[in-house]
Formats: structure tokens, C-alpha cells, sequence
């Protein structure tokens, strides 16, 4: 969903949080995370890698910055866009987070 239109208190489904849509729902569904308070706490570098070691290749690096996006959004954060958060995933981990 469009960071802009987020409702905090209307955090039904997945594709209820911000940068998330169909693709990613399912993504985070083989994690076993099929509503937004199963990300509360969540480490958004450990996803990435469980998602990337169950598709037996590593995921788009944008990837890692949607999931910052929501689970910083979980944690308080204000909603906002995923690539928001590419300067630090990149400045943090480079180019490449396979490497984490």
C-alpha cells in the first residue's frame, strides 16, 4: 500500500502496511507471517535471509528496504516509502546484501 494512505488502526492484512502488495504478501506468507503484528519485533536482515535461503538465491536488495520500511512501521515509525531506506541499507551493508 502507498505510504500515504497507511491507517495505523486499520492493520488487517499484510498489504495493509506501507510498500506492500500482492508479491511480498506472499513472500512474507512462506515465512509464516500472515498478518502486519507478526512483523512487531522482527529483524528485517533475518527475513531477507530466510526469504533468500527459501528461494535458494538472494532477493532484489530493494527487497531488504521495504522490509525495513515495515518493520520499522511496526516498531512506531512513521509510514514511509521503501526507498526511503536504500542510502542506509546500502551505506550499512553496500550494494550487495547477500553479503549479510
Amino acid at each position: 500500500m502507498n505510504p500515504e494512505k497507511v491507517e495505523r488502526t486499520k492493520l488487517e492484512k499484510l498489504t495493509d502496511l506501507p510498500n506492500i502488495g500482492s508479491a511480498i504478501a506472499a513472500d512474507l506468507d512462506q515465512l509464516g507471517i500472515s498478518k502486519p503484528d507478526d512483523l512487531a519485533g522482527q529483524s528485517p536482515f533475518e527475513l531477507y535471509n530466510m526469504l533468500s535461503s527459501i528461494k535458494s538465491k538472494p532477493q532484489d536488495p530493494c527487497l531488504l528496504d521495504v522490509l525495513i520500511s515495515i518493520t520499522r512501521f511496526m516498531d512506531g515509525e512513521d509510514p514511509r516509502p521503501w526507498w526511503h531506506y536504500t542510502a542506509e541499507r546500502k551505506r550499512v551493508f553496500g550494494h550487495h546484501p547477500e553479503t549479510l
